[in-house]
């Protein structure tokens, strides 16, 4: 028999980066989708009928009605949407299960795509409670439903990152990015994949040609750069890639 760890690992998607860096994603199963759905659908129905109430409390009847009509359809495709785009692809049902949504190729989800997602899923729900979408994601390799099919997403669980082992070049004497609001920025702004990344790179680095290893170490470094908004012109590219990967894994803090 072969064990469920072995079944699991088969399944998962192996993304490699452009920098040729293996990710591998784990696709979420029916069970712990269908709990984070209805942690989710039980926060959005608890926050429609408080709307509904006080919505009726204020308008007439037919006024009313037509404003919780548009409430819901808000509350319904404005809540995954809002929280999968803020939230790195968590709502709350899912954080609290360990699943989030990516692209396809494990990059974060983009607005065009959770809106896709979010819409297509009434198609899931026929004809009733999840039934198409449940039935789609049966035979679907990565159980996507319906709509992360057509919005070529993923839902996958997290997955703790990558701890540095043995003698890894990750620390220097005086690192320029241990400032509160510079780690602030980077703990936020920085998810799971890509610290996976940051460290096999940095682990890494040593074993490629020192062309080769310069150009990624700039391209990764100007990236970072910009997107953290990290003003330290004295620091070059590679040393930024280091300390901030230093950063995330608290290396050197004693």
């Amino acid at each position: 028999m072969t064990p469920p760890g072995d079944r699991r690992r088969r399944r998962d998607r192996l993304i490699l980066t452009p920098e040729h860096v293996p990710i591998r994603l784990s696709p979420a199963g029916l069970g712990s989708r269908f709990l984070a759905l209805l942690t989710d659908v039980t926060i959005v129905l608890g926050t429609l009928s408080i709307v509904s109430l006080a919505l009726r409390a204020i308008f007439s009847p037919g006024v009313a009605e037509a404003f919780v009509t548009t409430a819901s359809f808000v509350l319904f495709v404005g809540y995954p949407i809002f929280f999968e785009l803020r939230h790195q692809g968590r709502t709350p049902g899912k954080r609290a299960f360990g699943l989030r949504v990516v692209d396809g190729r494990g990059l974060p989800i983009r607005l065009e795509q959770s809106f896709l997602r979010n819409i297509v899923r009434t198609l899931d729900f026929l004809p009733l409670f999840y039934g198409l979408g449940g039935l789609v994601s049966l035979f679907d390799r990565d159980r996507r439903r319906l709509g992360d099919i057509v919005a070529d997403t993923l839902v996958v669980h997290e997955r703790l990152p990558l701890r540095p082992q043995g003698e890894i070049r990750l620390e220097r004497r005086f690192n320029a990015l241990r400032t509160p609001s510079a780690l602030r920025r980077i703990r936020q702004r920085v998810d799971l994949e890509e610290r996976e990344l940051l460290l096999t790179l940095c682990m890494r680095a040593d074993r490629l040609e020192p062309s080769a290893r310069y150009d990624l170490m700039e391209e990764v470094g100007t990236y970072y750069r910009q997107r953290l908004e990290i003003d330290a012109p004295h620091l070059s590219n590679e040393n930024l890639v280091r300390d901030l990967t230093a950063a995330l894994y608290n290396v050197g803090e004693g």
